[in-house]
């Protein structure tokens, strides 16, 4: 996955950050004459007579297909086999995120080159803990029983090495994204298990980069449960929903519905539960807004 300039398998940094893409989109709509209230979640889409009423006639929903259905409209307004399909649609997440901040660079032993040295090319890179075929398989095994693996699959990224902005001099931040770590556990919460599984994830680091536990000032562990709570995301799937062939194309989010229109009239799904899923591309909010047009 993942496309930069024209080849595979790459992932862009983006100047300033995610949060930039989002003000970017914004800026555009505003330029139009688009107003955006923020601050101000959104408690229930209101429908009168089968379609989608409020401040706006035609609604565009951001949220995930769970949240956007089950939780901000009437049952009551949604045919019951339409409800029991999203009721029926796979959401819980998987991943977690760990964001660190540094005082310096990871010196990893198979590859020497950071600090005090200066930064070496894997810094710039995406790089894997990720030993073998075997590794991910127990990784997994162990998600598949309700934990949280006790040796998970790691992909990190220092986006200061392109971007200096977005930490002061000599400072740096390292995202972690890793797998596994389910939604539903089978014994303990995640309130419990989120630092004592940071910890253990520092430590597998620490294999590879002896140095790394010194030079972490901060350090923010987001579970799946977390990021469901911080950010809305149902099961705290990045994807809006999983991206198996059964929940794809034209089954995205559900057979019938795979155009972005829902059963209400003037409610479109915008987001990633919508075709063509999750990543940063905005492919399901361009198409979603030219369906929009077409009413017009």
């Amino acid at each position: 996955m993942g496309g930069v300039a024209g080849h595979r398998g790459l992932w862009g940094f983006v100047r300033g950050g995610m949060g930039t893409v989002a003000e970017a989109i914004a800026a555009s709509a505003r330029a139009k004459g688009v107003e955006i209230r923020v601050n101000a979640p959104v408690a229930k889409v209101l429908v009168r007579g089968g379609r989608a009423r409020g401040v706006v006639l035609e609604v565009a929903s951001n949220l995930d297909p769970k949240r956007t259905f089950l939780r901000l409209l009437d049952p009551a307004d949604l045919d019951p086999e339409f409800v029991r399909a999203i009721r029926n649609f796979r959401i819980e997440g998987t991943s977690c995120k760990i964001n660190l901040a540094l005082n310096g660079l990871p010196e990893f032993t198979a590859y020497p080159g950071g600090a005090p040295s200066g930064p070496g090319p894997h810094h710039k890179a995406t790089m894997h803990i990720c030993p073998s075929i075997e590794y991910v398989e127990r990784a997994w095994d162990d998600a598949k029983y309700g934990r949280a693996s006790e040796r998970p699959l790691l992909e990190l990224t220092i986006p200061t090495m392109y971007d200096a902005s977005l930490a002061p001099p000599g400072k740096h931040i390292m995202g972690i994204f890793l797998q596994y770590a389910p939604y539903t556990l089978r014994e303990g919460t995640w309130d419990e298990l989120r630092e004592p599984f940071g910890d253990r994830v520092i430590s597998l680091i620490e294999e590879y980069a002896p140095n790394i536990r010194r030079i972490i000032e901060h350090r923010q562990v987001l579970s799946p449960l977390d990021l469901e709570r911080r950010f809305g995301i149902t099961g705290g799937n990045i994807f809006h929903g999983e991206m198996s062939l059964d929940q794809m194309f034209m089954m995205r989010p559900v057979a019938g519905w795979a155009r972005y229109r829902t059963p209400v009239a003037g409610l479109y799904l915008c987001g990633s539960g919508a075709h063509p899923g999750g990543g940063v591309m905005g492919a399901p909010g361009f198409n979603c807004a030219r369906e929009m047009l077409k009413q017009r």
